[in-house]
């Protein structure tokens, strides 16, 4: 992947590209707003990118079908995903070499060496287990003994995808190759899991580039997932949450609420257990890129309870339900409020959560039923 001109200054490189000092920073800028970080950290970005302050990426592969790749390939904007590609040095990735052999492990070796406790060692796919882990061998070698190889000399540990983060679609049952996830494989270690089938991208170079930048890791939550992309389950943030407030509901696709975007709680979507910025994020910056977004339910693939495991059309009860949204009036009066109002108050929002969950489950029962 390396480049003739990579040692140069960052400010030739993106001048004999056509791009100024001004759109560099823009992208940059663009990159950490995407993640949910204040503007000024995309200009220390660039920054740190004009100073040649890139992190160096060691790419491994293993159990899957390349999607994430592929989502971090077709980021848009203009030159956006050569730009996204230089703002890390990606110096070994099987998939994007042009080398191959004893040329391509070399380079892994090389990279390794020159960046020893500083790279990023991002994990995409699965990890068998079953047999010593001889359904997965690369350059002679188990993607167990690589794996604990290039994460016990890493700076910081991603797995990016479902499959790397838990195992995802190779552990679906009957699970016969053994198939794990990087965390569990490399247990004691601190590993960001970025699960999603495939992840979205922008959350890997939010990550990537905050450990480049500050040299440290976003705040995670107890699976390794940054709180910054999945602190919220779906359902909080769905465009048809107001559907389902108003109990508008799909019942078959095609009918006359699925042309109108109603709610689709009641095909299955796992939404209400997704933890997952699905619906805040695009895809590749394309509006509605995302399975709700297109008129089907969410598969929960970022949780490895629900993903690959609960049926596609199977309805799931509701995390943390809430009552409909309330919006107070444009000059409310503020006036005080007495110990009994509060009690009385404290009542009401729990006998309404109360009954959001009575009405989730009930709503459960009947769509299982008119299945």
């Amino acid at each position: 992947m390396d480049s003739p001109k990579r040692n140069e200054p960052r400010s030739k490189l993106f001048e004999d590209r056509g791009v100024d000092r001004r759109d560099f920073i823009r992208v940059c800028t663009m990159a950490a707003v995407a993640v949910g970080l204040p503007a000024s950290v995309g200009v220390k970005w660039a920054e740190a990118a004009a100073k040649g302050l890139k992190p160096s990426v060691i790419w491994l592969h293993f159990q899957e079908c390349t999607g994430c790749t592929e989502s971090l390939l077709r980021t848009s904007h203009p030159a956006l995903a050569e730009l996204i590609l230089d703002l890390v040095s990606l110096d070994y990735h099987e998939t994007l070499f042009a080398a191959a052999g004893y040329q391509i492990e070399d380079a892994l070796k090389s990279a390794m060496a020159a960046n020893a406790g500083k790279y990023i060692c991002v994990v995409e796919g699965a990890i068998p287990t079953k047999d010593k882990g001889i359904y997965c061998k690369i350059g002679g070698r188990t993607a167990i003994d690589i794996l604990n190889d290039v994460a016990g000399k890493a700076g910081a540990i991603i797995a990016i995808g479902s499959c790397a983060s838990f195992g995802g679609i190779p552990a679906a049952d009957p699970n016969p190759t053994g198939a794990t996830g990087a965390p569990q494989i490399l247990a004691g270690k601190t590993v960001v899991t970025l699960p999603g089938c495939p992840a979205n991208p922008y959350n890997f170079l939010g990550t990537a580039l905050q450990y480049a930048t500050f040299g440290t890791l976003p705040a995670l939550d107890d699976k390794g997932r940054p709180r910054f992309a999945y602190g919220r389950v779906i359902h909080e943030d769905c465009p048809r949450r107001p559907h389902f407030d108003a109990g508008q509901f799909v019942q078959q696709f095609g009918d006359e609420g699925h042309r109108n975007g109603w709610c689709l709680y009641k095909m299955g979507c796992k939404g209400p257990v997704t933890h997952a910025n699905c619906s805040l994020q695009p895809f590749c910056e394309v509006p509605g890129a995302w399975p709700i977004g297109i008129g089907h339910p969410c598969f929960g693939c970022t949780e490895q309870a629900t993903a690959f495991r609960i049926p596609l059309h199977t309805t799931v009860e509701i995390e943390h339900p809430t009552p409909p949204d309330t919006y107070p009036p444009i000059k409310a009066d503020h006036g005080r409020i007495s110990p009994v109002a509060a009690g009385v108050g404290g009542l009401i929002a729990g006998a309404l959560v109360g009954a959001g969950v009575v009405a989730s489950r009930k709503l459960a029962a009947e769509a299982e039923k008119e299945e």
